[in-house]
């Protein structure tokens, strides 16, 4: 326990951004940049060289990451699965134990923002665009797909008390687990962070176990490994965003989506991502993800009245009965019967929610000082879950309802006929009233998204190739910005959709040990945290 007590605690001298970091960590600032040299360099030049190799090669990229992903998923499942399983009843075994009372920042640090903007930024960067774009897609693929394997747990959506089997499915990758590995990571950086005045920065997480040796190449290699991550992780969502803008600008202006259209979305929205990056945090991220929480509630609201409150409510809570019941089978990795389900979208999910750790993790953790363990925990992990189901079982469920009734024409073409998900929502949004307002709407609220995503990527990228520095020149953000947008272009003129899964589960299955190594000194700390308490 002594040597425990000595590991954490660190000499501050290291940690003084105003002179050259110690230790073997170089900290240059060539024409007015603050650059850590070893990651910024490293990470820049292989990106732009996956850039310029995938743009140069698409049919070859299409066919590798089109091999990639299925492969990866088939035969890392037990691995992913069980991880994310042991990742979640760690963030829930924090939120009762002594630890939960610990406070980040220390027992007298107070909050930066209020519940609120804490809540809105958080949503904004960990939900992103997917509740947009797999609201109504994923249940309806799920209850209606040719294949019989892609039904949840081997369900037959024929048996009377199941048609709702494919929502359930759907908040098994939204829920409890895709937000237990973003808490971990948050807390574990928020906690070597505020607490143990550490760089925010991957590396500083294994400070108990590396010691000074974080400073030198070991550090640099996680650090490098989790811009990757966070850079593939995040252009898939992008990717996926910049889609459904081009479904959404066809159904609401007539224009025909091509791959022309959507490379202008990437550049024209990674333009404006830009504007939000040079107006800081509480100007620009903080803004623009209280206006979307704004709209995505009056959305939410929207549906809910013109779909029926009641039904909603009934359809919610059981569906949720059925979540809690199922969940050890949905979390079992051995004889799965449901292959399709299994390894086309749980592997692949948990891979990218990993992916997207880094990204989320250090996000959160920049706007949690000040709130306790438990508050976190219980903020961070069972207020997201609740909130996605509500979402899902809303859009999704009555998607369901209205295509067992013989309706939704435009989402039994998008998702059934052709599998054109980018387009489920606005099919979904035709059955409903004012459909030439809330089309409109709908389109704006995912564009803003994509905004906060890209921004606040770019933080956080920015952040861990400056060395965990949180206020390094606004000129590097808007490099990380320009580089997010021109890696989305090149995986979707590589391969589309399968490029952008496969990108983000060959770097989200690498990082999962990181991921698992962060608990385990998270851990120490919170025990050495709460012996000063």
């Amino acid at each position: 326990m002594a040597q425990t007590k000595k590991m954490l605690d660190p000499d501050p001298r290291i940690y003084d951004f105003e002179t050259e970091y110690e230790l073997g960590q170089d900290n240059v600032r060539p024409f007015g940049l603050d650059i850590h040299n070893p990651v910024f360099l490293i990470s820049s030049i292989m990106i732009f060289g996956f850039v310029l190799i995938a743009l140069a090669n698409q049919e070859a990229s299409a066919e590798f990451f089109g091999w990639l992903r299925p492969w990866l998923t088939s035969t890392f499942d037990w691995f992913l699965v069980l991880s994310v399983n042991a990742i979640t009843l760690f963030c829930l075994v924090l939120i009762i134990l002594p630890v939960g009372k610990v406070r980040i920042g220390g027992k007298d640090a107070k909050p930066d923002y209020s519940y609120p903007g804490w809540i809105a930024m958080m949503f904004a960067a960990g939900i992103g665009i997917g509740l947009l774009f797999f609201g109504v897609m994923e249940p309806v693929y799920y209850n209606f797909a040719e294949d019989g394997n892609a039904r949840p747990l081997g369900i037959d959506i024929a048996v009377p008390g199941n048609e709702y089997a494919g929502v359930m499915g759907t908040i098994h990758h939204w829920g409890l687990e895709a937000w237990a590995v973003y808490a971990a990571v948050g807390l574990s950086l928020a906690i070597f962070a505020y607490n143990l005045n550490l760089p925010l920065t991957l590396r500083s997480a294994f400070y108990p176990i590396l010691g000074e040796r974080v400073w030198g190449w070991w550090g640099h290699i996680i650090d490098t490994l989790a811009v990757f991550a966070t850079l593939f992780g995040l252009t898939t969502s992008l990717g996926l965003g910049a889609q459904q803008v081009a479904a959404g600008l066809n159904e609401v202006f007539g224009i025909a989506p091509s791959s022309t259209v959507v490379v202008l979305l990437i550049i024209g929205i990674t333009i404006i991502a830009m504007g939000s990056v040079l107006m800081g945090m509480d100007a620009g991220v903080k803004r623009l993800s209280e206006i979307n929480m704004i709209m995505a509630v009056g959305l939410f609201v929207f549906v809910i009245a013109v779909t029926g409150v009641g039904t909603a409510a009934s359809r919610y809570f059981n569906v949720m009965k059925d979540y809690v019941l199922h969940l050890p089978a949905l979390s079992n990795p051995f004889g799965r019967e449901d292959t399709s389900y299994f390894h086309g979208w749980t592997t692949f999910y948990w891979a990218w929610w990993i992916a997207w750790s880094p990204f989320v993790g250090m996000f959160i953790a920049r706007i949690s000082r000040g709130r306790t363990v438990r508050e976190f925990m219980i903020c961070a992990l069972l207020a997201p879950t609740a909130v996605c189901a509500l979402w899902m079982s809303t859009f999704g469920g009555a998607a369901i309802d209205m295509l067992n009734a013989g309706g939704a024409e435009g989402v039994h073409a998008t998702v059934i006929e052709s599998y054109a998900p980018e387009g489920a929502l606005f099919g979904f949004l035709k059955e409903l009233p004012l459909y030439g307002i809330v089309a409109p709407i709908a389109l704006i609220l995912i564009v803003i998204f994509f905004v906060t995503s890209s921004d606040s990527g770019s933080l956080v990228i920015d952040t861990i190739t400056a060395g965990g520095k949180m206020d390094a020149p606004v000129v590097q953000r808007v490099f990380w910005c320009t580089l997010e947008g021109l890696v989305a272009i090149a995986l979707l003129l590589g391969g589309g959709l399968s490029a952008l899964q496969g990108a983000a589960v060959s770097t989200g299955i690498p990082f999962t040990l990181v991921v698992l190594m962060m608990c385990y000194c998270l851990w120490l700390a919170l025990k050495s945290e709460k012996s000063k308490m």
